[in-house]
């Protein structure tokens, strides 16, 4: 029989080591799992490290192929999951109910083989690991400090919290840009219609009338010509335009230098600064409140970042904690994030609430982004519709100004 060292969770949430003896890690992992223990780490005696099922097949090592799966369901599966746990069920009870319950067929199939890793004695960290499509690094090592500490049920109470206010943003940014959305498309289908139906019959009539074309007119025609000849040219246009904007966002210094150029625009550079850092002090104060160690926690933060400019000052405020100065002092000396910002956190860490801290900062910077989505709609509307207006007008007064100049001359015959 071969010897395994393991660290577990116990039912009262305290961690307990010790050694085990089965003819194979699985066996060995079941015994445990039968005593009411939550396995976190397993290695054979003799310094081999335990391996993970993967989706309950024996099978060791690489990801489970699993697609993504979008934010909703997987905040909705969070909950529901947090809840079945404060409710006193455990663990594998409460994913065999969500298993049963889950319509998304692809979150089915990653909740079955997180039941399936967690029968076979793994921990619900390492099950989730194996989907990073689906879970990502915050996910992950939160779930991970909640099996540390016993508190499972509490981080992720506190990751659907997150989620959800996260799920709540989104929608309303997405709502905010509904209507601009809705008025640009119909600008583009009516001056489609105009250049491409009006413009043409009335180039018809001022060409049989051999009347003079002013410069507008002429150039509306010219346009209008163009479109309607060439009109597989505007899709190409498009795509080489979305292409360009790939490449060159793909690219670190590119993105870098488009994520610089949108810091200084008016307005919205004010309201990418107020998002970000929202984002930060709230993922950052999840998972310090969720007992994630802070070098591991800013680490796994700056990941969560899409901002280039933001990413990398948090990665000198990692390697400057890491040498033990307190983190605000880096933070303020970024140039990146606000005074108010810094301050509060310095306050957090003299006062030992640094977590609750961040998550006031969090509170505090999502109002304001609530306020400035409402504010940069409220100026996108009357801009859309000047435009809309400006562009149509321009094209109808182009059209008349041939008929009101014939007008003219027939009047001074």
């Amino acid at each position: 029989m071969a010897k395994y060292k393991y660290t577990a969770i116990d039912s009262a949430g305290q961690q307990t080591t010790g050694t085990i003896e089965a003819p194979t890690e699985t066996q060995a992992r079941a015994r445990l799992v039968s005593q009411k223990l939550m396995i976190t780490h397993m290695s054979a005696e003799g310094g081999g490290v335990g391996s993970l099922l993967i989706g309950g097949k024996g099978k060791k090592g690489g990801a489970a192929r699993t697609g993504r799966v979008k934010h909703e369901p997987l905040t909705i599966f969070t909950r529901q999951l947090a809840t079945l746990l404060k409710a006193g069920l455990p663990l594998l009870r409460a994913l065999e109910i969500l298993k049963k319950q889950e319509k998304n067929p692809n979150l089915r199939n990653i909740v079955t083989s997180l039941s399936d890793n967690v029968q076979s004695g793994n921990n619900l960290s390492d099950a989730m690991a194996q989907h990073p499509k689906a879970f990502d690094r915050l996910y992950v090592n939160m779930i991970r400090a909640g099996e540390s500490g016993g508190v499972l049920d509490r981080v992720l109470d506190r990751l659907a919290m997150f989620m959800e206010k996260s799920l709540r943003l989104k929608k309303k940014v997405k709502s905010a840009m509904t209507y601009p959305v809705v008025v640009i498309s119909v600008a583009v289908g009516i001056v489609w219609l105009l250049m491409v139906k009006v413009v043409p019959t009335f180039q018809k009539m001022l060409t049989d009338q051999k009347a003079e074309m002013p410069a507008l007119t002429q150039f509306v025609i010219s346009v209008s010509k163009f479109l309607s000849e060439f009109w597989y040219a505007v899709p190409v246009v498009l795509v080489a335009l979305y292409s360009l904007v790939k490449l060159v966002t793909g690219s670190k210094k590119g993105k870098r230098a488009l994520d610089k150029i949108v810091f200084r625009l008016p307005k919205v550079g004010a309201f990418v600064t107020v998002a970000a850092v929202a984002r930060f002090a709230r993922t950052f104060g999840t998972l310090m409140a969720s007992g994630v160690p802070i070098l591991q926690a800013l680490n796994i933060t700056r990941d969560t970042m899409s901002n280039v400019v933001l990413g990398e000052a948090l990665t000198a405020v990692h390697d400057r904690v890491r040498d033990g100065e307190p983190l605000s002092v880096p933070l303020e000396q970024s140039k990146v994030f606000p005074a108010m910002v810094t301050s509060m956190i310095q306050v957090g860490e003299e006062t030992g609430q640094l977590p609750e801290m961040l998550n006031r900062v969090a509170d505090t910077y999502d109002e304001e982004v609530d306020n400035a989505v409402g504010a940069m709609t409220s100026i996108i509307e009357p801009l859309l519709i000047v435009f809309l207006a400006v562009v149509v007008g321009t094209i109808v007064i182009a059209m008349f100004l041939p008929l009101i100049t014939m007008i003219q001359t027939m009047m001074n015959k």
